[in-house]
């Protein structure tokens, strides 16, 4: 008989995740450390149980502008090379403890500079941080492979620089490209430049898209910049009707198997979805679209890959076989190449699930 689903069983299995942001997942034991060794004294507690009390209730107004404000706080702390390493150490042992395999973990370093760091020392602490990360990992007999993005903030002007300092490091680390932050009156279209030099370079890319903005977010994202996958996405429901028909733009994602880094507990709190057990990712997995299951902050969100997977568990009656579906979607779906993926698929995923379903 199959393993039942339960958070502790569920915890076993093997995961991959797409979308992680590194200043959305300290703990907060080290917020209250690192604060105190920089002398940041604008938390609103020096408790850590209090402190991860107030992000996640901070984190639940259902505002995605809120909701970015929580992360002054996290952000101030990682400015840096040892706070920043210590924060990448930290983030890959806490996502092997949870069963993640496989991860890409973004963060923005222009949001890092603020005492001197320059961008190379930045991207050189944290990509320090995941291979210190992965090789305590290894010690312990586990496994985990994570590959670093860069983030661009969409409402600055930095988005070139940030790009050509992605590409530099895509030998040491870096998977990929990113915009993010709030979308509405910051179109993806306002960092073409951005986009039309990394597809000079063969690198890949994903956009925060469709979350607070809707279709035409999507839109400019895909058919403009060219994205290789889609940040959340949840809006392109708006183009499905009540019948199941897909818009041509739906239709367009569906078949060119566009993935979705979908994100359901953080999308609740943006108000990107009204709650878990109508959050568009059932229907789009029942529908066959290329969906991805992914933290986004997990201290915001107070969340983790095995809470995620539950939560869906139980609203949608999942199985075994669809845990293992998203997963293998977001392999499918990976910015590191394809030999890599298969391995991951084929060493770790499959027989990881084969055990639980057998």
């Amino acid at each position: 008989m199959p393993t039942p689903l339960d958070p502790d069983t569920i915890r076993r299995a093997p995961k991959a995740l797409l979308h992680d942001h590194l200043d959305g997942g300290l703990r907060p034991a080290t917020i209250v450390d690192l604060a105190r060794r920089v002398g940041y004294d604008a938390l609103p507690t020096t408790d850590a149980v209090e402190l991860e009390r107030w992000f996640r209730d901070s984190a639940d107004s259902g505002s995605l502008e809120r909701y970015l404000e929580t992360f002054a706080h996290t952000v101030a702390v990682m400015q840096t090379v040892g706070g920043l390493s210590r924060v990448a150490r930290e983030c890959v042992e806490d996502l092997a403890a949870d069963g993640v395999v496989y991860a890409e973990v973004r963060w923005a370093p222009e949001q890092h500079v603020e005492e001197g760091l320059d961008l190379d020392q930045v991207v050189q602490a944290v990509l320090s941080g995941f291979r210190e990360g992965e090789a305590l990992v290894a010690a312990t007999g586990r496994s985990i492979r994570v590959g670093a993005i860069v983030t661009a903030m969409r409402h600055a002007a930095r988005s070139r620089e940030i790009a050509e300092l992605a590409v530099k490091y895509r030998d040491e680390g870096v998977v990929g490209f990113d915009i993010a932050g709030a979308e509405a009156g910051f179109p993806p279209s306002r960092h073409l430049d951005a986009f039309e030099y990394l597809r000079r370079e063969n690198f890949h890319f994903t956009i925060h898209a469709g979350e607070a903005f809707g279709l035409p977010s999507i839109w400019e994202a895909i058919q403009w910049c060219g994205t290789d996958r889609l940040g959340h996405g949840v809006r392109i429901v708006d183009d499905i009707t009540a019948g199941g028909r897909l818009g041509r733009l739906a239709q367009y994602v569906r078949d060119k198997r566009m993935p979705l880094e979908m994100c359901p507990s953080s999308n609740v709190q943006t108000g990107a979805a009204k709650s878990i057990a109508e959050h568009p990712i059932g229907l789009l997995r029942r529908l066959h679209f290329r969906v991805t299951v992914n933290t986004d902050n997990r201290l915001m969100s107070g969340t983790s890959m095995t809470r995620e997977m539950t939560l869906l568990a139980e609203a949608f009656n999942y199985t075994w076989t669809d845990l293992q579906w998203f997963t293998i979607n977001a392999m499918k779906s990976a910015f590191i190449g394809f030999d890599e993926r298969l391995s991951i698929i084929n060493s770790l995923i499959k027989p990881g699930y084969a055990a639980l379903m057998a």
